[in-house]
């Protein structure tokens, strides 16, 4: 696709950290620069969300209210897919991003006329983070191959954990001496500026990949959502055609070695318009990466919350006693993160910059979505052991490190080889309600805990270790499956 093309100053200076071919450095710089500023906002208000709700509620409620995010979801999903059905890419990202845009600007104005925000803003941003996030990699998904897809979004996902680090890094400078509402419109601020650079890339990629296709069937006007699916050469092919094609060499007698395998009618399943969460649980590969991430974030908030109980009672006695810089709980509780996020934040950029496109050219992806839960594995065993506040928070910045990069990588380019209409619409499912369903059962599990054991610490890492094991066996069967995916070229079904 790139024909004989020379590589460029920005190509051959990006393949210090991933293989960059002619001509592609400057839309994934493009991309990467997009998503700095989508995971700057993000991260921007994290620790706003932290300080209100830990103070307003504490610990265990913030756990709770992920039940209520799960639930919101479901046609809060269920709206963005008729949207993904009726809208171009462009359009729908506009449009998503505005709205999440102007809840930025309500929250300030809520927050600084004296109404309790903790709430609201704490369930309101699990479901903007998972969402804003999902919908620009199911847009990055659709842009690439599989093969062009691992080898630059190692580059992309880079945009991503500076963008933590900025966040962070910004917001904990502005805590303080400004409060906790200003940074909010600095980050609905961020969210317009984004749509610049999504709106650019589109109109590069689109030239670059659909020059020859008629404009009205182009993504331009074509709906998010269709039963396309991108070939190695870099066309749209729909799915349904691709399946028709395969059964009659089959039934020619031809070799099909790289063709899906079905013995089923092949129609039913595939047709666009579906609703998300039937095409996940009636697709395999889907549902094995909707179960990897609910188990994923089980694990991940069952140790957030462990270590909100910890910075709270660190928190409350700091403050009782008059040894904090800080005035009140919750602006140690910020303070606190806003650092805790920031190392993390780094140690994640280390990693990204020069292990992940490493690992993933050496590995595959089939190896490399096996690290995370190693390494919680380790993290669990460490915190069992002593289970004390700066033990938990460097166990904690170890697996968030690696989450933020290796594996934020590896999960998003589990898409590649699925269809347009997969991208955007269980993209959605896996990314935002399995998160949340994810942290619906760590709610659960703070209430078992905190009824047996009075907020055991170990006894949270005992379980986690147990829940580490069947991730890995889940990691492993999408591996296997990721591999057969892109060796015969077309998308699970």
């Amino acid at each position: 696709m790139n024909g004989e093309r020379k590589p460029g100053v920005l190509d051959r200076a990006l393949r210090l950290f991933a293989e960059v071919k002619a001509g592609e450095g400057a839309n994934v710089v493009i991309l990467a620069v997009n998503v700095f500023i989508l995971l700057t906002a993000y991260s921007m208000m994290k620790p706003l969300r932290d300080g209100l709700i830990l103070g307003e509620k504490g610990p265990e409620f913030t756990a709770y209210m992920s039940a209520a995010m799960a639930f919101l979801l479901i046609p809060v999903i269920a709206g963005y897919g008729k949207l993904a059905d009726r809208f171009p890419r462009r359009r729908l990202i506009n449009v998503v991003t505005l709205f999440f845009a102007a809840c930025c600007l309500v929250f300030f104005l809520a927050g600084t006329g004296g109404l309790q925000i903790g709430i609201v803003f704490f369930i309101w941003i699990g479901i903007f983070s998972a969402m804003i996030l999902a919908q620009f990699w199911g847009f990055a998904n659709d842009l690439y191959t599989n093969e062009e897809g691992e080898r630059l979004f190692p580059i992309v996902a880079v945009g991503a954990a500076v963008g933590a680090i900025a966040g962070a890094t910004i917001v904990k400078e502005m805590i303080i001496p400004l409060g906790l509402y200003l940074p909010m419109l600095f980050a609905g601020a961020l969210l317009v500026m984004s749509l610049f650079l999504t709106n650019w890339v589109d109109r590069r990629e689109r030239q670059r990949t659909e020059g020859a296709v008629d404009p009205g069937s182009s993504t331009a006007f074509a709906p998010a959502a269709t039963g396309e699916f991108r070939m190695d050469t870099g066309e749209f092919k729909n799915l349904r055609e691709a399946l028709r094609e395969a059964l009659e060499k089959e039934a020619r007698g031809e070799t099909v070695a790289d063709e899906p395998q079905r013995a089923e009618p092949a129609e039913p399943q595939i047709e666009a318009g579906r609703g998300a969460f039937a095409m996940v649980f009636k697709t395999r590969y889907l549902l094995y990466i909707a179960i990897l991430i609910l188990i994923l974030n089980w694990v991940n908030t069952n140790g957030e919350n462990l270590l909100r109980f910890l910075i709270t009672d660190s928190a409350q006695t700091a403050v009782q006693s008059g040894t904090a810089a800080a005035a009140t709980v919750e602006q140690y509780i910020g303070d606190f993160y806003a650092g805790f996020h920031k190392w993390v934040n780094i140690a994640a950029l280390v990693i990204q910059l020069f292990l992940v496109s490493r690992i993933i050219k050496h590995a595959g992806i089939h190896v490399a979505v096996m690290i995370l839960p190693l390494i919680a594995l380790g993290s669990y065993a460490l915190i069992a052991v002593y289970p004390v506040l700066e033990y938990v928070r460097w166990a904690k910045t170890a697996e968030n490190a690696t989450d933020y990069s290796l594996q934020n990588t590896v999960q998003n380019a589990l898409f590649l080889p699925t269809t347009r209409e997969q991208k955007y619409k269980a993209k959605q499912v896996t990314d935002s309600f399995s998160k949340r369903a994810g942290d619906t059962l760590a709610a659960l599990t703070v209430f078992v805990v905190v009824t047996f054991t009075g907020t055991s610490i170990r006894a949270f890492a005992l379980l986690n270790l147990l829940l580490v094991l069947i991730w890995l066996a889940v990691a492993y069967r999408i591996g296997r499956e990721y591999r057969e995916l892109v060796r015969t070229g077309r998308p699970p079904v």
